[in-house]
């Protein structure tokens, strides 16, 4: 008999497991894998190259998360990109955008293309820091229960109501209209209020539709373009990293920070189905027969995984059931790694020895219409015939990855439907894919499939077998306003409990949703130390 067993020990589940175990509990996390880090962690591919797996950046990573488990102190290290960005337009030199931490630099660059949109990009930044800082402020609160009573939701409920309405009440009426507009509309529509170029509005487009299988001519994808840009690097916003050694080294970290505040972390101990006495849970059934009794079982999966699979619906309020049976879900994300013999050259800025522009994210996405029709192909075919792709090549700025000389490339991939037409399977069509997606690359770096020595594919159905993303989706869900805040995943149950007694969730599936961020982990272990209080 435990107090807290945790399912899945991806990051939000060391989080939990941390914040939980310094508390006193006595806390055990189960993981089906070999080791713990969930999607974000850091394997050897080929002799010699190693890369993060399937998370492969850092920004979201929470401040108070990397304080309060002393992430640095143990380990982790995290070194900022040259530059944000840099963007491919074609084969001719000089067809291209990059952007720079410098705003005067970037309007330079971007001056080149319109020198409206170089004017314009001060006042999109300033909007766009507005809604972020707000949601900044709601990412470590516990969100209110809409829909549920004042007196039924109890004292903490009726305050985080008060609470959430301050943050918007405080904003100028043309800055709440703002917010609207990102909760509601395209990522295309919102942007065109300040740009007209078509690559650069691609280029700031591409932001609504990582992860997200949708066109970025679709509602809601403004907010997932402000989901991604929420983060920072040690308190500056729009700053992105890398985690020497690969996301792994977070994940690492994390375990150690759990580890020695005295959790227990257990390795390929998947679980069967969570066990239910009495409307309550009280453990859970591993894969190999073994039974674990627990005060409280906490699940870092996909809420439709959990219900669906691991508790069941039946028994379950009838709407709450119909909600995690369709509980949408697929990012349309196709991930792969690759190991170069040599940086790619790309034609439009030539060059094979490391520049600022090797070490950003290169993203091959170079108008709205190729990212609307790369969406439009995967809807009929199953994925894209010129796909999108956002390229790190992290050895860049780290050599512990590759041997000298070499290099390893994260190729991030869009869109790939997340189940292929005609009853096809993702296991036939995988290396198909994965050509395309090499041809694509080295339609703009001539050199590249030559580089290419090894390379590690996975498809969305990969991505669902190896980390449990069901429907391959990185998110735990879709982040669309039916499944955000005081949705995500039900209303009624934002706070990370659920209508399983005891039973909670901890990861991506809750608020504030997905990316690295130990903000899940953070603030369920508030929720749950608070019910243990109670009790």
């Amino acid at each position: 008999m435990t107090d807290a067993l945790i399912i899945g020990g991806g990051h939000n589940g060391l989080v939990c497991a941390f914040y939980l175990a310094r508390a006193g509990l006595d806390v055990t996390v189960l993981e089906r894998r070999h080791i713990v880090g969930g999607a974000a962690v850091t394997e050897e591919f080929h002799p010699g190259f190693k890369n993060s797996v399937a998370s492969y950046t850092v920004s979201l990573l929470n401040q108070r998360v990397i304080d309060d488990l002393d992430l640095y102190a143990r380990g982790l290290k995290i070194v900022e990109r040259a530059q944000p960005n840099f963007w491919p337009l074609g084969a001719k030199p000089g067809a291209y955008l990059q952007n720079s931490y410098d705003l005067a630099k970037t309007q330079a660059e971007f001056a080149r293309h319109s020198e409206k949109d170089a004017a314009a990009l001060p006042d999109y930044y300033a909007a766009l820091e507005t809604a972020a800082a707000v949601l900044r402020k709601l990412v470590l609160e516990t969100p209110p229960n809409v829909g549920v009573s004042w007196a039924g939701g109890g004292f903490h409920n009726a305050w985080r109501l008060v609470r959430t309405g301050n943050h918007f009440r405080k904003l100028s009426l043309a800055d709440q209209q703002m917010l609207l507009d990102l909760l509601t509309k395209s990522a295309t529509e919102f942007l065109a209020q300040w740009f007209e170029h078509p690559a650069i509005i691609a280029a700031f487009a591409f932001d609504g539709i990582v992860g997200n299988y949708a066109s970025p001519h679709a509602p809601g994808t403004a907010y997932v373009l402000l989901h991604h840009v929420f983060g920072d690097i040690g308190g500056r916003s729009g700053f992105w990293g890398h985690a020497v050694g690969g996301m792994g080294a977070i994940t690492q970290a994390m375990a150690r920070a759990a580890e020695d505040a005295g959790a227990t972390l257990r390795t390929e101990a998947g679980v069967k189905r969570v066990i239910v006495e009495n409307g309550a849970a009280v453990g859970v059934e591993l894969e190999n027969g073994e039974r674990i009794r627990a005060g409280a079982v906490i699940a870092n999966i996909n809420p439709k995984l959990l219900f669906a699979e691991l508790t069941g619906l039946d028994g379950l309020d009838p709407p709450f059931a119909r909600r995690m049976e369709n509980y949408a879900c697929g990012s349309g994300a196709f991930r792969m790694n690759v190991a170069l013999s040599e940086l790619p050259d790309f034609s439009c800025l030539p060059g094979k020895e490391a520049a600022d522009h090797h070490k950003s994210g290169v993203i091959i996405g170079p108008s709205v219409d190729y990212l609307d029709q790369a969406y439009l192909d995967a809807r009929r075919f199953g994925w894209s015939q010129a796909p999108v792709i956002e390229m790190l090549i992290p050895s860049t700025i780290d050599d512990t990855l590759a041997p000298a000389g070499a290099h390893v490339a994260s190729l991030f991939c869009q869109h790939f439907a997340p189940e292929l037409p005609d009853g096809r399977s993702w296991d036939d069509a995988r290396e198909d894919a994965a050509d395309l997606i090499i041809d694509t690359v080295t339609r703009y770096a001539p050199n590249f499939r030559n580089a290419v020595i090894a390379r590690e594919i996975h498809s969305p159905l990969d991505l669902e077998r190896k980390f449990g993303l069901t429907g391959g989706d990185i998110f735990h869900g879709r982040l669309s306003l039916d499944q955000m805040f005081s949705a995500r995943p039900a209303l009624g149950y934002a706070d990370y409990r659920t209508p399983v007694a005891r039973l909670y969730l901890c990861g991506s599936g809750a608020h504030p949703g997905g990316g690295v961020t130990g903000a899940p982990g953070h603030n369920a272990a508030r929720e749950i130390l608070r019910d243990f209080r109670r009790r």
